[in-house]
């Protein structure tokens, strides 16, 4: 006769469920804070935690917290888009350019010439992903490349200045409320995409594709649509993020996203969203693009070089990266 089995104390069962518990999705609010308090100490005599700092950490963040949202879609569903640094240099500088050739109707073309051209690439890049199964990583690593030098050749390294009152103010420098335009931008765009990467069904399937590919197609989802969607998706949040640059530095360069790769990276994976696909987090992006603003003012007003800089984003890349990588294996 065996013995009646007995329930597992409640501790026990408290503390296995805390275990199995996902708490990556708290990384990123903890890190938040911890960088927060560690600069509000150390900084505390530097200016850190005046109010214009604060705010102008707020607006420097805006168009990488833009791009973000547009790579949270892409790897949530299983891909990557590299060229978004280019698409912001190329949608910045065709919205400058047809606002110069059109000063009469500057703000219509130069919005429509910028997201136009963030569209256009995201289209390229979605279709060779989508219909010509080419791997993600490859194919925006080569038009990376390409439109960084169509940025380059297309006003000889020369930037081109961007003047209308209009287009500037709604992109840059005005406020509604007293609430600047790239606050305003930003808060949009975050609320926008939250609701429709949680509460939609589009949003469904991109989890699902990023998940599992095959059985999202087995259920009905059309894969090669909503893997071209967001590259759609990924290539208007750049182009956006063009004309957030242009319009605040009121001026379009060909250097303009170009460090900003590694950063919008950062900001993503350190949010939450899986490298391979299958989750993701929009507010998570938005505290993580914070955070990693911070860190860069943080690390400039105590004195470091832009090499260090680098050397701290790439280590927060590392650890996220060992984080989701070891959620996923469990």
């Amino acid at each position: 006769m065996t013995a009646p089995q007995t329930a597992a104390p409640p501790r026990q069962t408290l503390f296995a469920r805390l275990s199995g518990a996902n708490l990556q999705q708290y990384v990123v609010y903890v890190g938040f804070l911890a960088i927060f308090l560690f600069f509000a100490v150390v900084l505390r005599d530097s200016g850190f935690l005046t109010q214009r700092n604060l705010v102008n950490i707020i607006l420097q963040t805006a168009p990488v917290t833009i791009m973000a949202i547009g790579l949270v879609f892409a790897l949530s569903a299983g891909e990557i888009d590299l060229s978004i640094g280019s698409t912001v240099a190329v949608s910045a500088l065709a919205g400058a350019m047809a606002m110069a050739a059109l000063p009469q109707a500057a703000l219509l073309v130069g919005i429509g010439a910028g997201l136009g051209t963030g569209l256009l690439i995201g289209l390229v890049n979605g279709a060779l992903v989508a219909y010509m199964r080419l791997p993600s990583f490859l194919v925006t690593l080569a038009t990376m490349g390409l439109f960084a030098g169509v940025a380059r050749s297309l006003t000889q390294l020369r930037s081109i200045p961007v003047t209308d009152p209009l287009f500037t103010g709604l992109f840059g420098s005005g406020a509604l409320f007293g609430i600047p335009s790239l606050v305003i931008w930003t808060l949009a765009a975050v609320l926008i995409g939250h609701f429709v990467f949680r509460q939609t069904k589009y949003g469904a399937h991109v989890l699902a594709t990023g998940d599992n590919a095959r059985a999202a197609m087995v259920t009905g989802i059309k894969v090669p649509r909503v893997r071209l969607s967001v590259f759609l998706i990924s290539g208007a949040m750049a182009g956006l993020a063009g004309l957030l640059y242009s319009g605040r530095l009121q001026a379009a360069k060909y250097t303009l996203g170009e460090t900003d790769l590694m950063t919008v990276i950062a900001a993503v994976i350190v949010g939450g969203t899986l490298l391979n696909g299958g989750k993701g987090s929009i507010i998570g992006a938005l505290v993580g693009s914070l955070m990693m603003g911070m860190l860069n003012n943080g690390l400039i007003l105590m004195g470091l070089s832009v090499s260090d800089q680098m050397i701290v984003r790439g280590l927060i890349i590392l650890v996220a990266v060992a984080v989701s990588l070891r959620e996923t294996s469990r």
